[in-house]
């Protein structure tokens, strides 16, 4: 795209494309192997419960750690299936000291449950692991110390971090239950029940499930908790509970599972309403790329300053700003952390972006609603989303070609 000279945005598209397209080529192969050991209609279902979460679709394009890893996740479930057991932990292994240092609490149970039931052997195990141990680690050390310009391993920084220093909490912390009854009920919708009921109606489930729910358990202890930390489990418990759905519609024509069957439907229908409500609640949570996008409609090149230098805030960085959707010069881009509200008059900035709406020595220019919350209503549809202000573009008052521009003005929350 750089060399095309596209926009930026073309390259996220581009880049979101591709990354998807490797994402759901990983499932893709899971799924053949759930075929082929479980037969074509439990992957029949695992396909419609996957097609009718919102979550793991909407993570599968986004360009995160977690993605990258959850790539090489989806090849280990289907290298395991396939009974293919030293490249499931090899698979996991790269994942972990490449990109994701937590899927250390996912290889860690399997390799024990592997070892218990002497499906591995320990030594050939332990020099397939140390070779990609060693191969991983230097690839990601020469790599990512070349791009950051110094001795770096990204994923021992990480683990320092979030593990040793326990630090991650400073991003918010939520319950030790918070998993099980927010993050995958959201998730796995339909499926969450049915994977419960899966591991009750076919013994062979238990030996899947019990290392990926051992993962969520072990990372369940870790304060700080987002859902694109344990997106990774959720295949399983697609595949579990496509199993049950198997079961279930097989025995539909028996009078007690007629009625299994029959919530079973509703569960799915259900899931597919929740997944429309997520999608469209999701389409109005990134105000501040909205915001960007306005800003450089609007606010071009002034008679008072060569540069355009924003300043991004912590919210608005999180919620639809990202470096792709920056543009060259003459504009310039900040999203230095720590800087007080007061400060920021000192640090000659043009336009600010920030989830306040008052600022000394600044003046709110236009704001940008974002989704807040959902209101149940008489009628059709039967639910409404109500959106408040959620970023504000601030303009330096020093700044007079700025302030003499017609903006569309700010409104607050009342």
């Amino acid at each position: 795209m750089n060399l095309l000279h596209m926009p930026k945005l073309y390259s996220l598209y581009a880049v979101r494309l591709v990354l998807g397209g490797i994402v759901l080529s990983t499932l893709r192969f899971f799924r053949i192997q759930i075929k082929k050991k479980f037969g074509s209609q439990v992957e029949a279902f695992f396909v419609i419960l996957t097609a009718s979460q919102f979550h793991l679709l909407f993570y599968c394009t986004r360009p995160l750690p977690n993605i990258l890893a959850f790539a090489l996740v989806n090849l280990a479930y289907g290298f395991w299936f396939k009974g293919s057991l030293y490249a499931a932990l090899n698979c996991l292994v790269f994942a972990t000291l490449v990109f994701r240092c937590d899927i250390l609490l996912l290889i860690a149970p399997l390799g024990l449950e592997l070892l218990l039931t002497k499906s591995v052997s320990f030594w050939k195990a332990l020099t397939s692991c140390l070779a990609a141990t060693f191969l991983s680690i230097g690839l990601t050390v020469l790599v990512d110390s070349v791009i950051w310009k110094r001795l770096l391993w990204p994923e021992l920084e990480v683990f320092w971090f979030n593990s040793v220093l326990n630090r991650s909490s400073e991003w918010g912390t939520h319950p030790f239950n918070w998993y099980f009854t927010s993050a995958l009920p959201r998730s796995l919708l339909a499926a969450y029940p049915l994977f419960l009921l899966g591991v009750l109606l076919d013994r062979r489930i238990f030996f899947y499930i019990l290392p990926v729910l051992s993962f969520v358990l072990m990372y369940s202890k870790l304060p700080h908790k987002e859902l694109r930390f344990i997106i990774s489990s959720i295949p399983v418990f697609n595949f579990a509970a496509a199993v049950a759905a198997g079961r279930l519609y097989n025995n539909r024509k028996k009078s007690f599972w007629k009625f299994l069957y029959i919530a079973m439907l509703g569960l799915i229908l259900g899931s597919l309403a929740c997944t429309a409500v997520f999608f469209m609640a999701s389409y109005e949570n990134y105000p501040s790329g909205y915001a960007l996008k306005a800003l450089h409609r609007i606010g071009g090149v002034t008679k008072n300053s060569d540069e355009l230098r924003v300043h991004i805030d912590t919210f608005s960085a999180m919620n639809g700003i990202s470096r792709f959707c920056e543009y060259n010069y003459p504009w310039r881009y900040s999203k230095e952390e720590n800087i007080s509200l007061e400060d920021l008059q000192m640090k000659n900035f043009t336009y600010l972006l920030n989830e306040n709406s008052y600022i000394e020595g600044f003046k709110c220019l236009m704001s940008v609603d974002g989704f807040s919350r959902v209101r149940i209503r008489i009628g059709f549809p039967p639910i409404s989303f109500v959106k408040e202000p959620k970023v504000f573009i601030h303009g330096n008052i020093r700044n007079t070609d700025i302030m003499n521009r017609s903006w569309p003005g700010c409104s607050v929350i009342p």
